[in-house]
């Protein structure tokens, strides 16, 4: 049984503690054909919940009686999965230290507006992010559906969409992310939002399954068809320890000499719980031309000295490091400390999120091996990937300046 939580049209929360802004953004919202309720405290917002979800939360830093970090651990309990835009007037070392707070718990947080706003900064926040120079997905996601994982399953609505990886140095693509997405026969395509919270373990080591399966399957074709690219897909340790993982590589791993092999990217936070454990799997793996790559780097509170006997390919930048690399003091010491560490261990580091063009010749300017983010593209289906593969050969244009 589907159900559907969200109505048109779509709807807002605005939580700020001045009546003038909560009108100005509520009448602006209403221009753009989406409903919106004003609220001047955290209380009253979060009892609205009860009676639905809203698909954006307009969210001041300090409101009557609270702030901004207790909206969002009660928007992280409540599973809350729509877009939170902070806007304050406050300082953006503030703005983007709350807006990192979000997205350590799981939130979709836009980058901050400071006040006074203006209209166009409204409108960019309820709009759907494109890659410049990048065609709008035929088939939008339809975030404010939920679903059941074993349903989906069950099924076989789901599908592993691939987004290009980038070498910075060559200008060319490297590899592909393989990111799940649901087909729902009903609702059309649904992101992970819509059927991974609340999954029970079993389902979610059958989604592992799927995936690894499906990723050997498509980098077997795309070898075959003379794209030898390899393909990295997102995993759990947890599955990787519960599955026969090694077993299920022998039974659908590509015949083809050139396949170049499978990235498992596992978070930073998961692997230092067990080293040791990780290090077992990874050498065994390795044997079947399948390797690590470390997800999230730096949100974690990694022993780089633990880290160092882990064999893996690839260090990957969280993105909300990689956001406003370009300008932000604080981003830009990071990145550069995580890819001189990745260099250091002797892997590649990987920037992933990249979105402005700011950001992309900021990360590059820092010796950054691989990009990946809406700038070059959006995951696509394996169809999609193959012709623009095949035009991009036949005009040899360069995937950026």
């Amino acid at each position: 049984m589907t159900q559907q939580v969200a109505s048109h049209p779509p709807r807002a929360f605005v939580i700020d503690d001045e009546d003038g802004i909560c009108t100005f953004v509520s009448i602006a919202l209403d221009g753009l054909g989406i409903k919106a309720e004003s609220f001047s405290g955290a209380a009253p917002a979060v009892a609205s919940l009860q009676n639905g979800h809203p698909d954006f939360v307009f969210l001041d830093i300090a409101l009557e009686g609270s702030d901004a970090i207790d909206v969002i651990r009660t928007l992280a309990e409540k599973r809350y999965r729509g877009i939170v835009q902070l806007m304050s007037g406050s300082d953006m070392m503030l703005l983007d230290d709350v807006r990192r707070v979000g997205t350590r718990y799981g939130l979709n947080m836009r980058s901050p507006i400071t006040k006074p706003m203006r209209l166009e900064a409204i409108r960019q926040a309820v709009a759907a992010p494109s890659a410049p120079g990048q065609p709008e997905t035929k088939q939008q996601l339809a975030p404010a559906i939920r679903i059941g994982l074993g349903e989906a399953l069950a099924n076989g609505w789901l599908e592993l969409w691939y987004q290009p990886k980038i070498d910075l140095r060559r200008k060319t693509i490297i590899g592909i992310e393989g990111l799940i997405r649901c087909r729902h026969p009903a609702h059309g395509l649904l992101s992970p939002a819509s059927f991974l919270p609340g999954a029970d373990e079993e389902s979610l080591d059958a989604l592992t399954e799927f995936v690894v399966i499906t990723a050997l399957r498509d980098g077997g074709h795309l070898t075959d068809a003379g794209v030898p690219l390899r393909v990295a897909v997102n995993t759990s340790v947890g599955a990787l320890t519960r599955l026969q993982l090694p077993a299920l590589v022998r039974a659908h791993r590509p015949k083809n000499g050139n396949w170049p092999g499978l990235i498992l990217e596992v978070t930073e936070s998961e692997v230092v719980k067990d080293v040791s454990l990780v290090h077992e799997m990874a050498t065994q793996l390795r044997i079947y031309g399948i390797t690590l790559a470390i997800d999230d780097f730096g949100e974690g509170h990694s022993s780089f000295a633990r880290l160092r006997d882990l064999p893996f390919s690839e260090l990957k930048l969280d993105r909300s490091f990689v956001d406003g690399c370009a300008n932000d003091p604080t981003n830009i010491g990071i990145c550069r400390a995580v890819i001189s560490l990745a260099h250091h261990f002797g892997v590649v580091a990987v920037a992933e999120g990249i979105e402005k063009e700011s950001d992309l010749q900021a990360i590059h300017g820092m010796g950054c091996d691989i990009g990946q983010g809406y700038l070059f593209a959006r995951p696509m289906p394996k169809s999609e990937l193959i012709s623009m593969l095949s035009e991009r050969a036949h005009t040899g244009q360069p995937w950026f300046v």
